[in-house]
């Protein structure tokens, strides 16, 4: 199925071949590239399933949760059956490992009954890796995009290009720069492939890209595409998807069948709370092989074992749990529980500080980075403005030097967030009271003694439902971001919303 241009354009390359000589080496190098070109499929489409309802049972029997992308497809596929040519949209799902990203794309193609390409950019460091080589040179190809259209035999696959935040640079070109055609609603419809030599069509490819982390993504590649935030899983979530999916695939994995182990929720709970601390569910499906593998060993040397396995069982296959206390840890003054965001998720911190005699020095370790070292610096002068108002008499401002750290002083960590969390144990240490129990915070300061919202809320208060902990310190501007979580996850945590660092002071610290 040609176009006018396209057929004479063919026309005109195979009359160049007939002219060559068949021993001379451009003979081979033309043959090759008309093969290339009669192997694309040329607006050779699959029809689009426009069962919505069905789709819905495909994406919610593969995947658990994921609320708002199911939602984003659906629509599509609705817009798709009302016009019927459109441009398909670029989605960029962006999330800790093991949320799903990647085999969501294969259900998408499922549920679209679309063919699907799986491209996996992670270290790309060639441009022409993406637009091809020019056929002059030897060993010459076409780009990735145009190979996995030839390979897929449509024109419109769901095409997933995983990792994109991990593109290289090197020194041909920089392939992120030679995906902004690619990935242009307006620009994509005569994509223009070195080594094919004319635009080729790609406005209706569906293009899923996926990344861990926005930070290292150009930005006008970052605005071409829909971002679709994709957070953690709650415990709950993570139970409900080891019963539905983990548990079935290690059986078979493991030549075991279903009634060879059952695993209950409490022993699920245990399995996620002591024994993973993860966004995703990699590591719990790690723990749920080594479960099989147990079980696969005493089938093979026929013993008797339980098939419902206990906890106590599950200690003992899986080795000793992860210590859970956190009251302890932040029972005297000048330790205060932090909430950080990390590439893998949120967790918690703990900013520490102690005084000793001196000329009212401060020191900072921790391998913490320049903003995280300029919140501390802000806290203290912050403090010696408003000593008064704090009740901390100035001579100990003057007669104390104060030292801050930040346990796990291999990680380096950095961010304005913390601000909060170092104020409140510096004023703890001076005023020798306790942070009360069970309580985390994050905000960023201003030497006004205001508080600034920050990022990640909501891995950040999926980590502390996960430590335990009971009270949340927020700015008020962070409101808008816990109400887009929904309420079962939150059930047990209190939200205190602040504009000003006293408020922040009078909530934290023990009368």
């Amino acid at each position: 199925k040609w176009s006018k241009e396209v057929e004479d354009y063919f026309q005109k390359e195979i009359s160049r071949l007939q002219r060559q000589n068949p021993n001379s080496p451009d003979y081979n190098v033309q043959r090759n590239y008309l093969d290339f070109f009669t192997d694309l499929p040329w607006e050779t489409y699959t029809k689009d399933i426009f069962d919505i309802a069905k789709a819905e049972k495909v994406l919610d029997k593969a995947h658990f949760g994921l609320e708002d992308i199911k939602k984003r497809i659906l629509e599509h596929m609705a817009v798709l059956k009302l016009k019927n040519n459109m441009k398909s949209p670029i989605l960029l799902l962006v999330g800790p490992p093991g949320v799903g990203k990647t085999s969501l794309g294969k259900s998408i193609a499922d549920a679209l009954g679309r063919k699907y390409v799986r491209l996996s950019l992670g270290g790309l460091h060639d441009e022409s890796e993406i637009r091809g080589h020019r056929k002059t040179y030897i060993g010459a190809m076409a780009g990735r995009i145009l190979q996995s259209i030839k390979k897929s035999g449509t024109s419109n696959p769901v095409i997933v290009l995983d990792e994109i935040d991990k593109i290289g640079q090197g020194q041909h070109g920089d392939p992120s720069s030679a995906l902004l055609e690619v990935l242009d609603p307006e620009q994509n419809k005569s994509f223009y492939d070195n080594f094919l030599e004319m635009g080729y069509d790609l406005s209706k490819v569906m293009f899923i890209a996926t990344a861990n982390s926005l930070s290292t993504i150009q930005t006008p590649l970052l605005d071409r595409t829909e971002i679709i935030q994709i957070a953690g899983y709650t415990l709950e979530e993570k139970i409900e998807i080891a019963k539905r999916h983990l548990i079935k695939k290690q059986q078979e994995e493991n030549g075991l069948d279903a009634k060879s182990f059952k695993l209950g929720n409490t022993e699920l709970k245990h399995i996620v709370e002591a024994h993973t601390s993860e966004s995703g569910v990699r590591s719990l499906e790690k723990r749920i092989a080594a479960i099989a593998r147990w079980v696969a060993l005493q089938t093979a040397l026929v013993k008797e074992y339980d098939p419902k396995i206990s906890l106590e069982k599950v200690d003992e296959i899986l080795g000793v749990p992860r210590p859970k206390s956190l009251s302890e840890i932040t029972g005297v003054p000048g330790v205060v529980t932090g909430l950080a965001w990390t590439s893998v998720g949120g967790d918690i911190l703990y900013i520490e500080s102690i005084l000793s005699n001196g000329k009212g020095a401060l020191t900072m370790t921790g391998n913490l980075g320049t903003v995280m070292k300029e919140s501390a610096t802000i806290a203290l002068e912050y403090i010696k403005a408003k000593h008064d108002e704090l009740g901390i008499p100035q001579e100990d401002l003057d007669k104390k030097n104060i030292h801050v750290h930040v346990p796990e002083g291999a990680t380096p960590k950095d961010g304005p967030s913390a601000g909060i969390a170092m104020l409140t144990s510096m004023v703890s240490s001076f005023k020798n009271k306790k942070i009360k129990p069970h309580l985390a915070m994050t905000g960023e300061i201003t030497l006004r003694g205001k508080v600034l919202p920050v990022g990640g809320i909501k891995e950040k208060l999926l980590a502390a439902t996960r430590a335990g902990i009971k009270d949340v310190i927020l700015c008020e501007a962070n409101r808008k971001d816990v109400e887009e979580i929904k309420k079962d996850y939150l059930k047990d945590l209190k939200v205190h919303y602040v504009n000003r660092m006293e408020e922040v002071i009078d909530i934290a610290i023990e009368e």
